[in-house]
């Protein structure tokens, strides 16, 4: 079986490889666009070196790289996607981008896509922050005015599904909640956001959907191979959940600390509130970056459930404590290095 990964350079995208090297497949098969940082690979490469990993150059801009990259596979995981940029940089990287492979599978009927998506297209799963979002809660009616990432991978997904009612190929879609770990960011948005010189803790005691970069791994591999996973979606978290103050709390503990104002969530609401309604009496002077519908989204609160992929066979391996102390330690191993001078 040969298999291709897109995005493998990526923070998720190299753990999917690295799991890869242990499954029975005759070829790795890895698009890298040219010139990029391929560091995480090399150090994949350089722990398996008689794995069958194989690189080959190009982008999902060009129709000829996606031809080359295609030839064969029999599964493609796709993992690459804009992560931050303008609204145009996001639509290009994960809509425009997926769209071109979607194209080129025409020809590969039976090739089965593996979609890594997010949580972000998922819409309130209720009014009450002991509301539970499983696999079924309805998506976001309104992505566009939630956040740009949110938008964007909305609309892949959607995409994806579209093009498989056409074509009838086999595809499996993974939500993933926060991917942390070693080399990954510091901390989610779902947490709270840095602005003047200040972390605003915005998610108080709800829940964090944490997913340890490794354990993401595992369930997309083992989703991606599985015979009965076609055209079921799966939301991919780790067990034993902290909250966000929680995280934070540890975070300022064992890596650095933050000069942090805690806003509770009807504050928040009500600024929010205030701000867009500034912005539309100043005709935009003012953009409404913080709107009460992005509130509700991010801040509100609820619970999660990973029943369905524990079903598939999915186990956690990192437990929620190692994966927090790995992280932390390899984030403060950071904070100490030295920045580099700027030549006089």
């Amino acid at each position: 079986m040969i298999v291709l990964i897109t995005g493998a350079n990526g923070f998720l995208g190299s753990a999917v490889v690295r799991r890869l090297t242990h499954c029975d497949l005759r070829e790795i098969r890895c698009l890298v666009r040219p010139g990029s940082d391929r560091s995480r690979l090399a150090s994949v490469i350089a722990e398996s070196p008689e794995s069958n990993i194989r690189l080959v150059e190009g982008t999902l801009a060009n129709a000829r790289s996606i031809e080359i990259a295609l030839a064969g596979v029999d599964i493609v995981f796709h993992i690459a996607a804009g992560m931050t940029g303008s609204a145009a940089d996001l639509f290009l990287s994960s809509v425009v981008a997926s769209k071109n492979l979607l194209e080129a599978l025409r020809c590969q009927a039976r090739t089965r896509v593996v979609l890594i998506s997010s949580f972000g297209v998922y819409g309130r799963p209720g009014s009450s922050s002991k509301s539970i979002l499983t696999e079924e809660t309805s998506l976001e009616t309104m992505p566009e005015r939630r956040d740009l990432y949110s938008f964007a991978k909305h609309r892949q997904e959607q995409l994806f599904w579209e093009y498989r009612e056409v074509q009838h190929f086999p595809l499996v879609v993974l939500r993933p909640g926060v991917i942390y770990g070693p080399g990954g960011s510091e901390i989610s948005s779902r947490v709270g956001l840095s602005a003047f010189g200040l972390f605003l803790h915005l998610g108080g005691n709800n829940l964090l959907p944490l997913s340890y970069v490794d354990n993401c791994a595992d369930a997309v591999v083992l989703a991606g191979l599985s015979e009965t996973a076609d055209g079921q979606v799966f939301n991919v978290h780790d067990d034993d959940l902290p909250t966000c103050s929680q995280f934070l709390k540890r975070f300022r503990r064992e890596v650095r600390r933050l000069r942090v104002l805690h806003l509770p969530f009807w504050f928040t609401r009500s600024l929010s509130g205030a701000l867009l309604k500034y912005s539309i009496r100043s005709n935009g002077q003012l953009p409404p970056v913080l709107t009460p519908y992005k509130c509700d989204a991010s801040w509100k609160g609820c619970r999660f459930n990973n029943s369905r992929l524990k079903a598939l066979g999915w186990q956690q391996n990192v437990s929620t404590e190692d994966g927090l102390s790995r992280t932390f330690a390899a984030h403060r191993e950071k904070v100490k290095q030295p920045k580099a001078q700027m030549p006089s």
